[in-house]
Parts: C-alpha cells; structure tokens; sequence
C-alpha cells in the first residue's frame, strides 16, 4: 500500500531530531588544526613536485635499474584500498549483509578519494606529464597501461555515482533541517538534492539505482586490480612471472581496504559520539571480516612464494634467497608476521575485535599492507634477466630521496583530506537508507502480526 504525503510527513517529522547530530558540523579546534595540518602537508608536497619539474626524476631515487619507485608502490596501494567500496557497498548489499548499513559511506568516501589520488601518483611519476593525453590518443590495445587508464577512470565515475545516489535523500535532510550554514552551501545542498521529496517514484528510481551500480562495480573493481597486477605480471622480471597475481592482488586489496574502513570508523565513532550507531556489534563483524580476508591473503601468499621456492631456479632462486634470507629479509618477515600471521592468530579471540583493539591491529595490517607493496614493486627491478652495462654501483639498488618522500606523504594528506571535507560538508552515515530499511523492518513484523492474529468464526452452540 502506497504511503500518503502526510504519513511521508509525519515520519520526516518524527526522525528529525533523532538524527540530526549526524548531519554536517563545524570543525571545533581540533578539526581546525587537524586541517591545517593537512593543508601545510599538502603544500609541501606541491613544492616538492614543483622542485621534480624543474629538474626532472633525476632529483629522485630512479634509475635504469629501478624505475618504479615509492610512487608506484603507493598507486598499487591507493588502487587496493579503493576496492572496499566494492566490498562494503556492492558485495555485502547483494547478500543481504544488513549490519553493513552505516558503514557503507564510510567505505564509499574512502573508495573515492584512493582512487582519486591513485590517478593523481601515476601523472607525479610521469617524467612529462603534459603527454599524459598521449595515452587516450596514441594507446595501443596491447599496453596494459592503456587497460589501467580505462579500468581507473571507469571505476572513478562508478565509485562517484555508488558515492552520490545513496546520498541524494541525505542532502535534501542538510537541505531542510541546517539553518546556521552560508548561503553557498544551502545552495549546493538545494542542487544536490536533486528536489528530493521523499516520494514513492523518487524511491524507486534511487532503489532501482543503487542495485545496478551495485552489480555493475563488482566487475570493474575486480578488472581495476587484476589489470594492475599484469602491469607487473606481463613484464620480465623474477618474482613477477606469476599467474597467481590477479587473486593475490585482489585478495590483498580487500583485506587492507577492510582495515582502513574500521580504522576511519573508529575515529568518527570517537569524534562524533557514533556509539549508538556504530556499535560494538559492527566492529566485531568487521574484525571477522578481516580475519577472513586475511586468512584468504595468506593463503594467496603461500602460493605465490611457495612453487617458486620449491624450484630454486635460476635468477629467481637468487631473487628468493635475497628475499627470505638476504638484505630484503628483515623488511619481508616484518610485513608477514607482523602484518599478516599476527592479526589472523589475534582476531581469532572476541577481545581483539572489540573497537580500540581492532583500531590498532587494522593500523598494523595497513602499514604491513603498505610495505608489503614496496617489497612487490621494488627488490624484483633490481634483478633483471639482461644487466645493464658499465653503470654506477649506485644504480643496482634504490632508495628513495627527500622529495620522494614529501610528495608521497603529500598524497596520503591529500586522501586524509578529502575525506575530512566530506565529513565537514556532508553525512558520514547513510541516514535515509538507514531510515529506510527501518521502515521495512517495521512494515514486515506489523505484517507478520497482523496475519498471525487467527479469529474464530462465531458459531452458537446447540442448547
């Protein structure tokens, strides 16, 4: 039975209030500094890329040898973390998972802005940049790269619209409930909103919406990540001859990306005083996520050093050794027994999933899952099947300069900042759909009720 405006109304009127203080607010002091600082991180990073313009990569750590720097490990990252929007909002939904509900934005916006910045590290580490248009006019359907630019760009505007349609209904809420706000942003949440009125058609095309872009991130967040790994597993070099590298990356991918959604939860939790709507429940189901996708990583990982181990042949043994037992070792053991073994042996236990345990083991697996890419990107450049001749000793190995440095952070700052001005101008948990699926839960058991209630017929008794 379709709802009147009037009991439309009177819902609107009886959720406002209940909500309200998950609506958009001003940054207090701490939100204030916590955004300087990163706008001066920022800033940094614009001069230090300024600096690598005038001068070229050669105020970098690249060389011959190695021409694949901390850049490109943190593209593979950022393009990692990018997928939890796909396993939060696509995957989950489709399997009816409802304690993901307010965590949905959460891995949406993180989604977004990775992806954004994964785009942004790829033009850095261009020595020419201005060639960028060089790759849609002159690719080639055999490069790779071309597959990589078309995938990122299609998930971009994929992970946007799974970012904004949920949204709409929640702008109209900022549209009508915030008083107190500049003209320019009452505005933008008027154009947002779409006239959003809350309407039965309205529903039904958002619905409608959401379950196609649903279906439709699934392949292409798979693609997106399976393509990077034939950037590396396409090229002639040991350690990178692998077929295993579609699922390991993926696998990876969902593990770190699942991290980074707990650890943004818990932080807003804390900031914001989300304990009624993030509760101890979610955090516990996100720890068993991890756990699972940590224990599929591992197994993704053993495969992928375990045949070639066993083979012990040619420069592949060399680049092995080095890895388990040589110069590469302390650095590889750290990442799996720290970023990996620890956390799956530590979520088996109820405790460790509770919110600030969590927090922390999910910061260890995000720095574990960042190393983890620098071991995959940068010992295997070092041994190539053809040396280069009567080079510098210098070039044989790569370490990463102080610009290197600054602008990389700089990209970090800049995701961190992205997601601190959506949580300024808009809602972090999906209000509306939140509202929405209460709603049917509420409509189902009054239904089921109602059709409990058996009546007897009245029938007289014979005197």
């Amino acid at each position: 039975m379709k709802r009147s405006p009037n009991h439309l109304k009177e819902d609107s009127n009886r959720s406002q209030g209940q909500f309200d203080h998950l609506l958009p607010q001003k940054f207090g002091r701490t939100g204030k500094l916590w955004f300087s600082f990163l706008i001066l991180i920022c800033i940094a990073g614009v001069i230090a890329y300024i600096y690598q313009l005038r001068n070229g990569l050669a105020v970098t750590g690249m060389h011959d040898y190695t021409s694949w720097g901390v850049y490109i490990a943190t593209f593979v990252f950022f393009v990692a973390v990018s997928l939890v929007g796909a396993l939060i909002s696509a995957i989950l939904k489709l399997t009816h998972t409802n304690w993901r509900t307010p965590l949905t934005r959460i891995a949406e916006i993180i989604a977004v802005s990775s992806i954004i910045m994964a785009a942004l590290i790829i033009v850095i580490d261009m020595g020419r940049p201005e060639r960028i248009l060089n790759v849609f006019v002159y690719g080639r359907i055999q490069s790779p790269i071309l597959w990589d630019v078309a995938v990122i760009n299609t998930y971009l505007i994929i992970s946007i619209l799974m970012l904004y349609i949920p949204m709409i209904p929640d702008m109209a809420m900022c549209r009508d409930r915030l008083d107190n706000i500049p003209t320019w942003q009452k505005k933008m949440y008027r154009i947002l909103s779409l006239n959003w009125q809350g309407d039965p058609s309205q529903i039904k095309r958002i619905t409608r919406s959401v379950a196609v872009l649903a279906v439709l991130v699934i392949p292409v967040a798979f693609a997106i990540h399976t393509v990077t790994s034939w950037l590396f597993a396409t090229t002639f070099r040991p350690g990178w001859d692998s077929t295993n590298f579609g699922a390991y990356f993926v696998s990876g991918a969902f593990m770190v990306g699942t991290a980074c959604v707990i650890v943004l939860a818990y932080v807003l939790n804390r900031v914001y005083n989300l304990g009624n709507i993030l509760t101890a429940k979610h955090f516990d189901y996100s720890g068993k996520l991890l756990h699972f996708l940590a224990v599929v990583y591992l197994y993704f990982n053993i495969n992928e050093y375990l045949v070639p181990g066993f083979k012990l042949g040619g420069l592949e043994a060399e680049f092995l050794r080095d890895t388990f037992t040589g110069s590469k070792a302390p650095l590889f053991w750290t990442t799996q027994i720290g970023g990996l073994f620890l956390p799956i042996v530590v979520l088996l236990f109820k405790r460790a999933r509770k919110p600030l345990p969590l927090f922390i083991i999910s910061l260890v697996v995000i720095v574990g899952a960042w190393l983890k890419r620098y071991l995959i990107v940068i010992p295997t450049q070092q041994y190539t099947f053809i040396p280069i001749q009567d080079v510098p000793v210098s070039w044989t190995w790569y370490a990463p300069t102080f610009p290197e440095w600054v602008i990389t952070i700089a990209t970090v700052a800049g995701v961190l900042l992205i997601i601190t001005l959506f949580v300024r101008w808009f809602p972090v948990i999906p209000v509306w759909e939140m509202e929405h699926e209460q709603e049917k839960q509420t409509t189902a058991f009054d239904s089921a009720n109602a059709g409990n209630q058996k009546h007897e017929p009245y029938s007289e008794k014979p005197r």
